[in-house]
């Protein structure tokens, strides 16, 4: 657990930093910062998504995790977490800070931060081989890298959507931790066409978060999640081609 530790205390440096200095920082700055936060997001989700050797198995994999996300509302379940914190944290007399940022659904700021800072964190084939290699050998090389790049993105990304982000590092430890911990577990299955296709499904969510970050389309990520569950599965099932 130790890379996990690393990753939380970065993304709470980082993120409460942003927080704190973004509204002191010109608007042009913070939102040219956004786009090439999205753009480095993209160009990551590209390179990981290239790397399959099964073009059918990610799409079905993508196709699959889509429909089992949508019929367990996993978007909407992150938004009402975040919600529900920001509920929690804001005392009385305090800003909510709910600026509408998404008109259909109303959607805060604080809630935008959490949700889309805890999916940039915890999607990726850093994440996944990362708590895997800690959890089995000791080794946190991997999520020390992480924890480096995680930082420098949650100042940013807090520096325009606020405490939201700070408090995703809840959802970083939860979930690499429980990666970590269910390592022996899923050692048999880590074979190298596994770990391929889940980082390519992987890559392929990352470029929907990286369109969302730069405002080009509303894609429902979180609903995406399963995919990451659905690869191994497929790879296991019928192989790669």
């Amino acid at each position: 657990m130790t890379g996990t530790f690393l990753n939380v205390a970065t993304v709470l440096i980082g993120g409460s930093v942003g927080a704190v200095i973004g509204e002191r920082l010109p608007g042009r700055l913070r939102e040219t910062a956004m786009h090439a936060i999205g753009l480095m997001t993209l160009l990551i989700g590209f390179q990981m998504a290239l790397g399959t050797r099964s073009a059918i198995i990610v799409l079905g994999s993508i196709v699959v995790g889509a429909l089992l996300g949508e019929a367990a509302r996993i978007d909407d379940g992150l938004k009402a977490l975040g919600d529900w914190v920001e509920a929690r944290v804001q005392k009385s007399g305090a800003d909510p800070a709910t600026e509408n940022v998404d008109g259909e659904r109303g959607e805060s700021l604080f809630s935008k931060g959490f949700v889309t800072a805890s999916l940039v964190f915890c999607v990726g084939p850093m994440t996944i081989l990362g708590a895997f290699q800690d959890g089995l050998t000791g080794v946190y090389s991997t999520l020390a890298v992480k924890s480096v790049l995680d930082g420098f993105t949650a100042l940013a990304l807090a520096s325009s959507l606020g405490w939201g982000v700070v408090m995703s590092s809840a959802v970083v430890l939860t979930y690499q931790g429980a990666l970590t911990i269910g390592a022996a577990w899923a050692k048999p299955f880590l074979s190298d066409p596994v770990v391929t296709e889940m980082t390519a499904a992987g890559g392929l969510l990352i470029v929907g978060i990286g369109l969302n970050i730069l405002g080009i389309a509303r894609i429902r990520v979180a609903n995406m999640l399963p995919a990451l569950l659905v690869a191994p599965i497929l790879v296991m099932l019928v192989g790669t081609v």
